[in-house]
């Protein structure tokens, strides 16, 4: 019987720990969103996830450490997201990138905003990128199997523009457009690229 209880006990710290970081990692996310990474403190984010600075450091040990780990969490869930887009329907495709931008856009635009002075945040944008360029491959796949060489590169090339997170905050917040207008924007936009996959 005590080798069952102390199981349990054991069981049951580990779930709150694992409990207590993804509070940890969300909280990160959310200041991050909120403000610039110099301006977030290990305090504030100990106190938006409702633990002791002293649980945050035991867990992660440095606010690089916990940028890591909410990095790997946000990475992971687009890349779950994204894989919702299925080839040859291009509304589909859309609308599964504005459900993307729509949670993750700002923190992509904040991420951009500091590459160039953070190296751990640079290392976040290169691995973002590389993700977005995959998307795009699987996502528009028959598109691009009917070019090839220099045209396929070319139309990938453009594709990736035209899904840009960039064009996501053109449509939506500087030209204030609603979603639905925004997405028949980009919409119209991949049909002039790709005129046989365009809907009726």
């Amino acid at each position: 019987m005590k080798v069952v209880r102390r199981s349990y006990v054991m069981t049951a710290r580990k779930d709150a720990a694992e409990l207590t970081a993804t509070r940890l990692v969300g909280a990160m996310q959310e200041l991050f969103a909120e403000r610039r990474y110099d301006d977030i403190t290990l305090d504030a984010v100990a106190e938006r996830a409702g633990v002791t600075l002293q649980t945050l450091l035991r867990r992660f040990g440095s606010k690089a450490g916990l940028l890591a780990a909410a990095a790997e969490d946000g990475l992971a869930r687009v890349e779950q997201q994204r894989s919702g887009a299925v080839g040859n329907d291009l509304r589909g495709c859309v609308k599964n990138l504005f459900d993307h931008y729509e949670e993750w856009g700002t923190i992509s635009l904040r991420l951009l905003a500091e590459e160039e002075r953070i190296p751990e945040i640079a290392g976040i944008t290169a691995r973002a990128r590389e993700m977005h360029a995959k998307w795009v491959e699987q996502a528009f796949a028959g598109a691009l199997a009917g070019h090839r060489s220099v045209a396929r590169q070319r139309l990938h090339a453009q594709l990736v523009v035209c899904c840009d997170v960039y064009v996501w905050k053109l449509l939506r917040r500087d030209l204030g457009h609603s979603r639905a207008e925004a997405e028949r924007v980009v919409l119209g936009l991949l049909e002039s690229l790709m005129p046989t996959q365009k809907e009726g």
